[in-house]
């Protein structure tokens, strides 16, 4: 086999993006006094920014939704959704699609694709789009594994993955310690750790 072999190029492009709730855009004011050098330009400007709050443009909420920049954290009880898409990116009509996604854990193998039949064909500049909400049962890593296989004009049978790893975290962690009174009595001290919140600690007194 020849090492130096080019990489083939494939006729479809495979996408996965993570599906989570939008933030409120965060805007940061800049104001001054009429006063001073650039007088009522600042103020103006906000009140015509279209992503300020009317009437309290000065304040750093704004009304519009920003869509995550990064994948983020995932905790174990979440509902963790994706998005795959598969898009034809050839001059060419593609037949047989089949797309699977498979989240791979450390004990199990789930599949996770919406629908298992094969696509009869996808025409240029056309997709495919997949997905499945899954609720994470299980700490540490996870990877999701994306399949598409299809065929060619010519015939010919293709096939590739992709992979994408993430980590599930704990949303609480627990830690007790036991103190002994010269009166016989015991008490617990439980330090609950809510991520990514500081330490809070909880008291209780057993006779």
């Amino acid at each position: 086999m020849d090492v130096n072999q080019p990489k083939q190029e494939h006729l479809l492009a495979l996408k996965v993006m993570r599906l989570t709730k939008p933030t409120l855009f965060t805007n940061i004011p800049v104001t001054c006094e009429e006063r001073d050098l650039p007088g009522n330009l600042f103020n103006q400007l906000m009140k015509d920014d279209p992503s300020t709050v009317k009437g309290a443009e000065a304040l750093m909420l704004g009304e519009m939704l920003t869509l995550p920049q990064n994948f983020g954290n995932i905790f174990l009880g979440e509902t963790f959704s994706s998005y795959i898409s598969v898009h034809n990116d050839s001059n060419q009509v593609v037949k047989d699609i089949l797309v699977k996604a498979d989240l791979q854990t450390s004990s199990q193998r789930l599949n996770l694709s919406a629908s298992t039949a094969a696509v009869a064909e996808l025409k240029p500049d056309c997709c495919i789009d997949d997905g499945s909400p899954h609720e994470v049962k299980e700490i540490g890593t996870h990877i999701l594994v994306c399949a598409v296989s299809y065929t060619t004009q010519a015939g010919e049978k293709m096939y590739f993955r992709k992979f994408f790893k993430f980590q599930v975290l704990k949303p609480l962690d627990v830690k007790t310690k036991f103190y002994n009174a010269e009166t016989d009595e015991v008490f617990l001290e439980a330090q609950i750790q809510k991520y990514p919140l500081p330490l809070q600690c909880l008291w209780r007194r057993f006779l």
